[in-house]
């Protein structure tokens, strides 16, 4: 849109431009003027309405209540509804119990394997953070030789051009060669559906982080915590592990402001595809 004058040049533009209806939008640092702004306009035959810059505080959209003849601007309002929650929840759990039936004997082969492969544990807990930033233990097969937590995974994290953290990478030295081929095929995560069935994680949404890399978040990207974590999500349909972590709380937010249960059942046939043909997975 053409700009006409600043600020102060109001009251010539509209009378110049013969205009009935003003919305003053003005960044929060500058709600200041609106007084002055208004008054100025009094002599004016001019409606104006009032945009409150609110973006850097609200997480989704805002809400606008009456109260007593108070307007009540909510800010945080919860990312799903009870109904929403509901809903995926008895998803989880369906689609859980039908996902087990063939995963339960694949599980028992894929443990096998990590015992001939190499010395250690089938199964590996890590404790992550999942909604509300509350710490939850998330079960995976193990994918790393016995000892490698001695080696952090900021040690071995790598840096993108910008310099950005990237802690997953193809020639990380942790991992088995039973490990490699699980994380392609992604067959790693098959444990976290008793996370599911136990309501710490659904099958879609935000992945759930690691603590260390959490405490390197800015304020903005604690966002993703607003729902419960997922096995899958848009990120990872989206780029998967070939993307730089700093890129992932996008599309989670994209995610959580999107969410609909068509959209889950879109991202889980998806991420079958994208597993099939082991893209960005390691």
């Amino acid at each position: 849109m053409p700009i006409r004058g600043a600020i102060d040049d109001l009251p010539d533009v509209i009378a110049e431009h013969n205009i009935h209806e003003v919305v003053l939008a003005l960044p929060l640092l500058a709600q200041g003027r609106l007084i002055d702004l208004v008054r100025a306009l009094d002599a004016l035959p001019v409606n104006i309405r009032v945009v409150p810059d609110y973006s850097d505080l609200a997480f989704l959209h805002t809400t606008v209540e009456d109260f007593s003849g108070m307007p009540l601007i909510g800010l945080r309002e919860p990312a799903l509804t009870d109904l929403q929650r509901l809903i995926k929840r008895a998803f989880d759990i369906v689609m859980s119990l039908i996902f087990m039936a063939p995963a339960l004997p694949l599980m028992a082969v894929i443990a096998l394997a990590i015992r001939l492969d190499s010395p250690g544990p089938v199964l590996y807990f890590q404790e992550r953070i999942g909604e509300g930033r509350k710490p939850f233990v998330m079960y995976k097969f193990r994918t790393m030789h016995r000892g490698a937590d001695a080696i952090p995974p900021e040690a071995v994290a790598v840096e993108d051009d910008e310099g950005h953290l990237i802690y997953k990478h193809p020639d990380d030295p942790r991992v088995t060669r039973v490990g490699r081929w699980l994380r392609r095929t992604s067959l790693d995560e098959l444990p976290q559906l008793f996370n599911v069935l136990r309501g710490e994680m659904s099958l879609v949404g935000p992945r759930p982080e690691m603590p260390w890399l959490v405490e390197k978040y800015e304020p903005w990207q604690y966002k993703r915590f607003e729902v419960p974590q997922g096995m899958t999500g848009w990120w990872q349909i989206s780029g998967r592990a070939d993307r730089p972590m700093y890129l992932y709380t996008e599309e989670d937010l994209f995610y959580i402001r999107n969410y609909s249960l068509m959209l889950d059942i879109q991202i889980i046939f998806r991420t079958i595809g994208i597993v099939l043909v082991g893209r960005g997975a390691y």
